[in-house]
């Protein structure tokens, strides 16, 4: 503990280098959850929400954005690598850190994995002759390289690659605008908003329904606070990469859905009758009202794009399993470091984000299992996140001053929200993820009957 108040590494412990500025912090974040992230589920989300997809949006960025405030508040007092674990350890203890970063761990070890599978699938689709298992390998093996290669170059390598998409999405927006004051719109100008009528009456059930799966989209904003350790300048540019990520991906989520839901010539209730058109449905709508090279082009930058959203999460995952390392609550190899890059936990996530994305690229129901895994993992660090949140400021009094509204009422109500949406979620998703928790559970009472041998 500090003379400010924040928490730092143990003294003597393996650090990370600085390198990092305010604007890595934002390529990392905006890579991770990637500026076309809808794209892959607006058909989806479309059926789901009656319609009203761009409101989805709307509701889960301020959702979201009760989670980004404790992150924000947490990255200042306890500026380490491992973010929620490190987090849940200093203002919870240490059994209650291990639960947040056992749980994280499906987040920032399988997001990568679903990000890699994006990439196949698109990169199939343009050259079919070539198995998407192979395109999904490769992504991995050339992401990996980078962060191997550095926190600094990979934000480098990284920021070309988000200039890109940035610039794609601009070039869909400014056609999307041009078809619809030539030709007008398929559905009603407010309908992304409201719903489309094809299934009825505006239904908020419906909606808080797809914002458990729109959820999906942000997840990795959060990823910023793991490079904590690694920026210049302190972690209040951290906590503010956080906030500014997840409000432009709030901005860019809702007017990309609320433009190619205007677009969408199939209404709703269809999408719903026919899961099978949902997954290509921003893909029709381009390629109908547009034409087939936005098409081709927005493939093209979701290929590229998800594997470096892929690499940013690859590096994140590498800080969590370095920090549970040098803490003893995962191998103490993992927490080695070579020039201040952490390649052992890299080169661990490497292989079983690898595994994972292989796995789900040979099977045709491989995304819907890595998907319905990673939420309730995200959901539940987020939920003792907030109340790490509570517990710092509240209860231990260790931030100074509490702020009832900052400090509790803002986590409270951010915790609520994170476990709705874990009661939302699919069956599945509940059972793996209640199954990882038990696991979790039985690994740390391992480690706790360890310690007490020693200590006897």
């Amino acid at each position: 503990m500090s003379d400010t108040g924040t928490t730092a590494p143990p003294p003597g412990e393996q650090r990370l280098r600085r390198s990092l500025g305010f604007r890595d912090l934002v390529v990392y974040g905006l890579l991770f959850i990637a500026p076309m992230a809808p794209v892959g589920i607006f058909g989806t989300l479309d059926a789901k929400s009656h319609g009203a997809v761009a409101l989805v949006y709307v509701v889960a960025t301020v959702a979201m954005a009760f989670t980004a405030f404790s992150y924000a508040q947490m990255v200042r007092v306890v500026p380490q690598a491992g973010s929620v674990f490190a987090y849940a350890r200093v203002a919870l203890g240490k059994e209650a850190g291990f639960v947040a970063g056992w749980m994280a761990m499906l987040d920032y070890l399988l997001i990568p994995a679903v990000a890699y599978l994006f990439s196949g699938i698109a990169m199939e689709a343009l050259v079919p002759e070539v198995s998407r298992w192979v395109w999904t390998a490769i992504a991995v093996v050339v992401t990996t390289l980078l962060n191997l290669w550095g926190v600094r170059a990979a934000a480098r390598v990284g920021f070309l690659v988000l200039a890109m998409e940035i610039v794609v999405l601009l070039v869909f927006t400014v056609s999307a605008i041009v078809v619809l004051a030539r030709d007008g719109a398929e559905r009603g100008w407010l309908s992304p908003f409201s719903g489309d009528g094809s299934q009825g009456a505006f239904a908020l059930s419906a909606v808080l329904g797809a914002v458990s799966v729109a959820v999906l989209s942000y997840l990795g904003f959060d990823a910023i606070a793991s490079f904590a350790e690694e920026v210049t300048g302190g972690s209040a540019k951290v906590a503010r990469a956080v906030l500014f990520c997840l409000a432009l991906a709030g901005v860019l989520f809702i007017a990309q859905t609320y433009l190619v839901a205007l677009l969408e010539p199939v209404s709703s209730a269809e999408l719903a009758a026919d899961p099978a058109k949902q997954g290509s449905a921003f893909y029709d709508a381009v390629d109908v009202s547009v034409g087939t090279w936005l098409h081709d082009l927005v493939a093209v930058s979701k290929a590229i794009g998800a594997a470096f959203a892929a690499l940013a999460g690859q590096a994140a995952a590498g800080r969590l399993l370095f920090a549970m390392g040098r803490e003893r609550r995962l191998p103490r190899v993992l927490a080695k470091t070579d020039a201040g890059v952490p390649r052992v936990a890299v080169l661990c996530a490497a292989v079983i984000t690898m595994v994972a994305a292989v796995w789900a690229a040979r099977r045709d129901d491989g995304m819907d299992h890595l998907v319905s895994v990673v939420d309730v993992g995200a959901l539940t660090a987020f939920t003792l996140l907030h109340a790490s949140v509570v517990g710092w400021f509240v209860v231990r009094r260790r931030g100074g001053a509490v702020s009832w509204w900052r400090h509790a009422v803002v986590p409270v109500l951010g915790a609520a929200i994170t476990v709705a949406v874990i009661v939302e979620a699919s069956g599945a998703a509940q059972v793996v993820g209640a199954v990882w928790f038990a696991v979790g559970l039985v690994v740390l009472t391992a480690q706790r009957g360890r310690s007490a041998g020693v200590g006897g």
